[in-house]
């Protein structure tokens, strides 16, 4: 067999398996309701979406996306957990058919995924150990010293120390949250760049960390950070992510998402800013 024949047909058999693919991806909002469950995937970070120690799936998202199923009549969750970095390439591979991790809509994350109208709104944060002994409060610090500072894989936060000029040496990348602790503790890193809800959660865990005092989000653009979380889903799935935004918009005139909010350790400031941007609007910035 020459090689341009062999090419073309490799070609035409990746067509064919896409195809495929498309045929038998995201299932449709009846077929999720015809088959009684729906799956969700979290990333296992504290307060977003996570799994206790008695294999409870908890935080945020899963605690709205409870109540947004059931007025869905979708009568199960099974839930799936994930590393973050792994959301969006699971949701495409159809391993779950919705995300509900609050990930930040992003521009560039929007040309990949759907996203929900936004559920949360929070801004940055810096785990450091106990005493700050390097009297460190900003992310832009590590761009004017030789400390290192850990992210998350697949955060939102390696752009934005991109963007504040910190040198790819003096990041530290961690595989979950829980690592974090250890990470700042023993001196591995200076720092934990986190969202703030993040941050605070992390630092009620041990004396070892805390949250840093007197923190300034990272100004970038001219603009003070500030992240929009939501649910997230596959192109194909706009009917379901139609139909969680429109019960999300009603659950959140209620004191019932007020309450789950402050639960996960959202400030008042937080919640009313949820509601000051669109899912669009953040994906054309």
């Amino acid at each position: 067999m020459n090689k341009i024949h062999s090419t073309a047909l490799g070609a035409l058999a990746a067509a064919m398996v896409l195809g495929l693919a498309s045929q038998a991806g995201a299932a449709s909002l009846k077929e999720i309701k015809d088959r009684g469950h729906i799956r969700v995937a979290v990333a296992n970070e504290i307060p977003y979406g996570y799994t206790d120690l008695d294999g409870q799936v908890k935080g945020i998202g899963p605690d709205v996306a409870r109540h947004v199923m059931e007025q869905l009549g979708i009568p199960e969750i099974k839930w799936v957990t994930t590393n973050f970095g792994s959301l969006i390439p699971g949701l495409r591979a159809d391993r779950f058919d919705m995300v509900a991790a609050e990930m930040a809509i992003l521009p560039q994350r929007c040309k990949e995924v759907l996203f929900s109208e936004p559920n949360s709104s929070y801004g940055e944060g810096l785990l450091v150990a106990k005493g700050n002994p390097d009297n460190l409060h900003s992310f832009e610090a590590f761009a004017k010293s030789d400390k290192k500072i850990a992210i998350m894989a697949g955060a939102d936060q390696l752009e934005m120390l991109q963007a504040l000029g910190v040198p790819a040496d003096r990041m530290v990348t961690i595989a979950t949250n829980a690592d974090a602790i250890s990470t700042v503790s023993t001196g591995r890193a200076a720092a934990y760049a986190a969202t703030s809800p993040t941050v605070g959660q992390l630092a009620s865990k041990t004396g070892k960390v805390e949250a840093a005092q007197d923190f300034t989000d990272p100004v970038i653009g001219g603009q003070p950070v500030r992240s929009w979380g939501a649910f997230t889903f596959t192109p194909e799935s706009k009917e379901l992510r139609d139909a969680v935004s429109a019960e999300l918009a009603k659950y959140k005139k209620t004191e019932g998402w007020e309450k789950t909010m402050a639960q996960y350790g959202f400030s008042p400031e937080d919640a009313k800013a949820s509601f000051s941007k669109t899912s669009a609007q953040l994906c054309a910035e």
